[in-house]
């Protein structure tokens, strides 16, 4: 059904990886993963399958990507796009309109199907899917894990023969990833072809009929599934990759960074509204620099709203946030705090890596400023352009800006989206060494895996209250990752 033969693609833009020699075949209703490490051609390949090569991105092609025997670059894009159907890692990035019933319907007005059968197909989507909770609703208002449902639904609804779903869990919760795993495996049983890029792998394993390991634009591994589940977590992790089992994660004790001077920030009594409905209640906690905390609960249990509320970007409906006992206004807390977005494009505003460092601080120290971006290993980057820079790199910057601000709270918003175990762990080491400059660290995160790499706590949001506190002290040494996910 698929075919990509002898196949290579470098960009014209040299700064971006491409691949080289590849050859897949995929037979009708096959499940494929694609992992590696990021950053090794899969994102590429993806863009191959569904045409967006060479249609939207210029470089220099050899070979050919076969569907049904007939070239892709053959054929027009709205042809392509009624068999081949792409849910992105941000499904933004595939947002026509606002509402989440027009997002669903939008392909199939576009194929220009009767009303009455779009009217039928959203019934039959709408009881498959279980959207009946996202139904007429405005897609602003969606947490990231419910977007990518609609996401998903709007491909679903013009039901292609392939789908290919590009790091579909980077920003879901373990309900929506078990949600996701149950979409797959209906597209399975409706004998739809597969084709999946991902670092999380556990969900996967038993949906999968081969893995595509690349590294560095070339296949250097296939496996089926059967050899595939049986790597060991170090086989794993010496080609890039996530663990298959998170029973095998496991949470221990880490000890805090040798205390030099003590912060402590008291959350009392804190409730948090969002267009006069309640998110938060009654919230209450003490953080202490050096700590590391995970702020860890479903999709829309409002952990965003809550950094936010933390940095002084949303104002509390009642309650107080204490630093070393002086009662914060919205000015103090901007003032002392900093958030990492999850995407890190919204917060770069400067022409140059240097000027970005130093955006907005007075009496710059420009041995500080060298000293960071050292740190940061941007230091040959200075005169670069941030949006010139890839992902990772843009992280790093935010966060050596934060660093430079000399900010005492930072919080990070789900930082590992869509990383792979190596990109995963340098991220838990910026963390760790920010812990050890005595800051309170806040992360956003749905990551167990980084989790148990790198926090000393774990604050665990749900239903409008905060449900758990979990110390991950010598008393409570290790959780099973049944805790987490229940």
């Amino acid at each position: 059904m698929l075919k990509i033969e002898q196949y290579s693609f470098h960009y014209t833009d040299e700064k971006s990886e491409g691949i080289e020699n590849i050859n897949i075949h995929v037979k009708k209703g096959q499940c494929i993963l694609l992992c590696g490490k990021s950053g090794c051609g899969k994102t590429t390949i993806i863009r191959a399958i569904n045409g967006l090569i060479p249609y939207f991105y210029a470089g220099k092609l050899k070979g050919q990507v076969l569907l049904n025997n007939q070239p892709v670059e053959n054929r027009k894009m709205y042809e392509l796009s009624e068999q081949v159907g792409t849910v992105f890692q941000n499904p933004r990035s595939q947002f026509f309109n606002v509402d989440t019933d027009s997002e669903i319907v939008f392909g199939m007005e576009n194929m220009a199907y009767p009303k009455e059968m779009m009217e039928e197909r959203m019934r039959q989507i709408t009881s498959e899917l279980r959207l009946e909770r996202l139904r007429r609703r405005n897609i602003f208002h969606l947490s990231g894990g419910e977007k990518q449902k609609i996401a998903f639904a709007s491909v679903y609804a013009v039901a292609p023969d392939i789908f290919v779903l590009d790091e579909p869990s980077s920003n879901l919760d373990a309900a929506a990833i078990e949600d996701l795993k149950g979409m797959i495996a209906l597209l399975k049983m409706q004998g739809k072809t597969i084709i999946v890029s991902e670092h999380r792998l556990y969900y996967l394993k038993e949906l999968i009929d081969r893995a595509i390991v690349l590294n560095k634009g070339q296949i250097v591994s296939v496996y089926s599934q059967k050899d595939f589940l049986q790597l060991s977590d170090l086989q794993l992790r010496q080609l890039g990759l996530r663990t298959l089992y998170l029973d095998n994660v496991q949470f221990q004790h880490k000890s805090l960074p040798a205390e030099q001077k003590v912060h402590e920030l008291v959350v009392k009594d804190v409730t948090i509204s969002h267009k006069k409905r309640k998110v938060l209640e009654n919230i209450q906690f003490t953080a202490k620099s050096g700590e590391i905390i995970a702020i860890t609960g479903h999709n829309g249990a409002g952990k965003t709203t809550f950094a936010r509320a933390i940095c002084g970007l949303h104002k509390l409906s009642s309650g107080n946030i204490y630093f070393n006992k002086q009662k914060l206004t919205l000015k103090k807390q901007a003032q002392l705090s900093y958030m990492v977005m999850q995407d890190v494009n919204y917060q770069l505003f400067a022409e140059t890596v240097e000027k970005e460092c130093v955006f907005g601080v007075k009496n710059v120290n420009p041995n500080l400023v060298r000293k960071v971006l050292e740190e940061m290993d941007l230091l040959e980057l200075v005169n670069r352009h941030p949006n010139t820079l890839s992902g990772g790199q843009k992280q790093r910057l935010a966060v050596a800006a934060s660093l430079i601000s000399e900010k005492e709270i930072i919080v990070f918003d789900e930082p590992t989206s869509g990383l792979d175990f190596d990109s995963m762990q340098k991220v838990s080491s910026i963390l760790q060494n920010l812990a050890e400059a005595n800051k309170i660290i806040f992360v956003i995160t749905h990551d167990l895996e980084f989790i148990a790499s790198c926090c000393h706590r774990i604050l665990r949001f749900g239903d409008g209250m905060k449900q758990d506190d979990y110390k991950l002290n010598k008393e409570n040494h290790q959780y099973t990752i049944e805790t987490f996910t229940r």
